[in-house]
C-alpha cells in the first residue's frame, strides 16, 4: 500500500497555530474570531452601525468639503509638520538611577497612510535622544484588509529606532501583523510586561491589547506580577480604561487613540474623539486619583492625510524623582 502524503498546512492554520503558541489559545480564538467576523460584514457590505474611517465614500467627501473651503492643501501640510513635545513625570518613587531617564512615545502612525509623512516621523526621530521607544498602536490606515503595507512601512521605521522598542497594538492592527512586527525586533506587550534594569534598579512597562474595539485588554494578566511598589507604566492604545488601570496601581499610563480631534474648531477644540473618554483625557498631560497619563495626539493622521488646529507630535517623557 502506497503511504499518503501529508497534506499541506494552510498560512490560516499555521498563523493560528502561532498565535494561539505566542498568546494562549483563548486570548487568540478571540482576536482572531472577532477580526474574520468584522472582515466578512466589511467586504459584504453589512453595515449594521456606523464608522467615518469604515464608510469607503468618507475620504472623498471629508477631501471635497475641505477644498470647497480652501483648507484641504493647508490641512495637508499640517499633517506633515510633525513636532517634537516633551513631558516630564515626576514620580515619587522613582529609583536613583531613572532620574532623567527618556521615553520616546510614538503613537498612531498609520504608516501606509502617507508617505510623506512617515519620511517627517523617520527623520524626527533620528535626531533625538533616548532611552526607550514605546509605541501605542494603530500602525496600519485601514481597520480590516490587506497588511503588507503597514508591515513595510513598519519595517522602515524600525530601521530608525534605537534599541528595542515596546509596543502595543490598537483598533486598526490586525493581530496577523503580530509574527512580522517581532521578527523585525519590536517586543509586543499584549496583556504582559518588562522588566526594565538600570544597574541594580528597575521599573516596568506593562502592555495590554486593544481596549477600544476589540475588548482584549487584561489588566489583572498584564500586571499581576510587577511587585508591589515597583514603579510602573502602562501601554495602551486608547486611554477609555483611565479608570481600571489607576485602580489597578499603575503610576503612569500612556496612550494615544484619539488624535487630539485631529480635526479641531479653532483653539484646538475636538468635533469628534471617537473614544469614550472625558474630553480632559483627550490629548497631553492628565491625572487620575495618583496616576498620571498622557494621549499623544499621534504621529498620523486616519480617514484623510489632515490636520487643523490639531499638529501632529512626537511625545518625549523624562522621568524624574520628586513630588507628583
Amino acid at each position: 500500500m502506497t503511504a499518503r502524503a501529508p497534506s499541506p498546512v494552510s498560512k490560516d492554520a499555521l498563523l493560528d497555530y502561532r498565535l494561539s503558541l505566542r498568546l494562549g489559545p483563548v486570548h487568540a480564538r478571540q482576536r482572531l474570531g472577532i477580526e474574520r467576523e468584522y472582515e466578512a460584514r466589511v467586504f459584504g457590505q453589512d453595515h449594521h452601525s456606523f464608522h467615518l474611517e469604515n464608510w469607503p465614500s468618507a475620504p472623498r467627501l471629508i477631501r471635497f468639503c475641505l477644498k470647497l473651503s480652501g483648507l484641504l492643501q493647508r490641512g495637508q501640510d499640517n499633517s506633515r509638520a510633525l513636532g517634537v513635545t516633551e513631558n516630564s513625570f515626576r514620580v515619587p518613587e522613582l529609583p536613583a538611577a531613572f532620574e532623567g531617564y527618556r521615553i520616546l512615545h510614538l503613537s498612531d502612525l498609520h504608516v501606509d497612510m502617507d508617505e510623506l509623512n512617515l519620511k517627517a516621523v523617520i527623520g524626527q526621530i533620528g535626531q533625538l535622544q533616548y532611552d526607550l521607544c514605546v509605541l501605542t498602536g494603530d500602525y496600519r490606515k485601514l481597520t480590516w484588509g490587506p497588511i503588507d503595507a503597514a508591515l513595510e512601512g513598519m519595517a522602515r521605521l524600525r530601521e530608525a529606532i534605537v534599541g528595542t522598542p515596546l509596543a502595543v497594538l490598537g483598533n486598526h492592527d490586525s493581530i496577523r501583523m503580530l509574527p512580522a512586527l517581532e521578527d523585525m525586533g519590536f517586543r509586543l506587550l499584549l496583556n504582559e510586561n518588562a522588566e526594565i534594569e538600570r544597574g541594580d534598579d528597575s521599573i516596568f512597562v506593562a502592555g495590554v491589547d486593544d481596549a477600544h474595539f476589540f475588548k482584549v485588554h487584561n489588566l489583572h494578566k498584564a500586571g499581576d506580577d510587577i511587585p508591589a511598589g515597583a514603579v510602573s507604566i502602562l501601554l495602551s492604545h486608547t486611554p477609555e480604561i483611565w479608570r481600571e488601570a489607576a485602580h489597578a496601581g499603575y503610576d503612569l499610563f500612556l496612550c494615544g487613540h484619539t488624535h487630539g480631534g485631529q480635526i479641531c474648531l479653532p483653539g484646538g477644540i475636538p468635533i469628534t474623539l471617537d473614544s469614550d473618554c472625558p474630553r480632559s483625557l483627550a490629548r497631553g498631560y492628565w491625572r487620575y486619583h495618583g496616576m498620571q497619563g498622557y494621549t499623544s495626539p499621534g504621529c498620523g493622521t486616519s480617514v484623510v492625510n489632515v490636520r487643523l488646529n490639531c499638529p501632529p507630535e512626537i511625545s518625549l517623557h523624562t522621568l524624574t524623582r520628586g513630588p507628583r
